[in-house]
């Protein structure tokens, strides 16, 4: 396995960061836990600093207990870390940031639950600019990392650990860790053992349609409450829900959403994968392999929507991006000899395609239709 770097730079997420700093009096930096936002954070503010805040921190915790003056004695940029444990805090900052000759801005990072956003998006109304970090992609490990970045995923610590016995002991703990106390903190208040079962039922799941009545059954409960929880975990950022695409055909389409796990790293410890051997041996190969290919495809493609397309018959489509009014198609193979189907035909046809991508396992990039190119997945990285 290639040698791994002691540490990732994430200059493409910084430059992100700083120019809508550089727009926005407050800007919401979110995603999972452990995906690196305090770090990129402390890039623009030390935790020494007066201007930082941690709300799990308890000491930081007692600073803000009158937090109208703590906040409203700054100047600069502050960094408030954790923010969805006090939703309180986004109508005062409202009130702080419309000050007159305001000279403060506002960095929040928050683990993405659905209340974050829908609190800042309400109270914070055309003051505040959100951006998504997830863990490191393809585009920042560069292309040599692209075997270990699938095994592993993203999150940091998983990554870059010394060994793949040390990395999925981080990803047993996390998983541990995220269904006892951070679901809670979301909003999914049910046993652990409970949500266990869930997340280990959804990583078979993980690039099919989701079947909500189906789900619960096995769990007993209602569909509507199995819905719930899979929004719950989406709005977490631990689960993509790939909407369908509906077309004006006289097809029958598909109408529920493709569920994948967005962090491979993730998916292989709940499928109980410990390393390459046991990956290209198992059921779940090519469903996971398209999962992490979309994921590096959305970071590296930056669509403005994104959905699958699927028929009751003969054709579907693994991903339709629509990128500044165009559209394009991708299809993910686990081959190193990908063909040009029937299926991708009917796509181009039907869903009057710009461009289709096949997205392989090899290393050339050729054209193998007209519109039609084949590409491997380390063209989605600048290295």
């Amino acid at each position: 396995m290639t040698d791994l770097p002691s540490l990732v730079p994430r200059a493409r997420a910084l430059k992100v960061l700083r120019t809508a700093l550089s727009f926005s009096r407050a800007v919401a930096l979110v995603g999972p836990r452990q995906c690196g936002k305090t770090t990129l954070a402390r890039e623009l503010v030390p935790p020494e600093s007066p201007n930082y805040f941690d709300l799990e921190d308890e000491a930081d915790q007692a600073r803000l207990e009158n937090a109208a003056f703590a906040l409203g004695s700054l100047s600069g940029l502050v960094v408030i870390d954790e923010v969805q444990r006090r939703p309180d805090l986004f109508p005062m900052l409202r009130v702080l940031i419309d000050r007159p000759n305001n000279q403060t801005q506002f960095l929040i990072l928050g683990s993405a639950s659905p209340d974050l956003l829908r609190q800042s998006s309400e109270t914070l109304a055309g003051r505040i600019a959100t951006i998504e970090l997830t863990g490191f992609s393809l585009d920042e490990t560069g292309s040599a990392s692209l075997r270990p970045l699938w095994l592993r995923g993203g999150f940091p610590r998983s990554y870059l650990a010394d060994s793949e016995e040390e990395s999925l002991f981080w990803r047993k703990n996390f998983s541990r860790d995220f269904v006892e106390r951070d679901l809670g903190l979301l909003g999914l208040e049910v046993a652990p053992t409970a949500v266990g079962r869930l997340w280990k039922m959804l990583s078979h799941y993980h690039g099919q349609n989701l079947n909500s009545a189906e789900l619960s059954r096995s769990l007993g409960i209602t569909a509507p409450t199995a819905k719930r929880y899979v929004d719950i975990l989406t709005g977490a950022f631990m689960l993509r829900q790939l909407h369908p695409w509906f077309e004006n055909i006289k097809k029958r389409q598909v109408k529920s959403p493709k569920i994948y796990f967005r962090d491979s790293g993730i998916l292989h410890y709940q499928l109980g994968i410990a390393n390459e051997a046991e990956l290209l041996t198992h059921p779940k190969l090519g469903a996971s392999w398209e999962g992490f290919v979309i994921e590096q495809a959305l970071q590296y493609f930056e669509p403005e929507d994104q959905y699958f397309w699927s028929t009751q018959s003969d054709a579907e489509l693994d991903l339709l991006m629509f990128i500044q009014g165009k559209r394009i198609g991708m299809e993910c193979k686990f081959t190193d000899k990908p063909r040009v189907s029937a299926s991708m035909r009917s796509a181009m046809d039907l869903l009057s395609l710009e461009y289709l991508y096949i997205a392989y396992t090899g290393e050339k990039r050729y054209m193998i239709d007209e519109k039609i190119e084949v590409v491997p997945v380390s063209a989605f990285s600048a290295g």
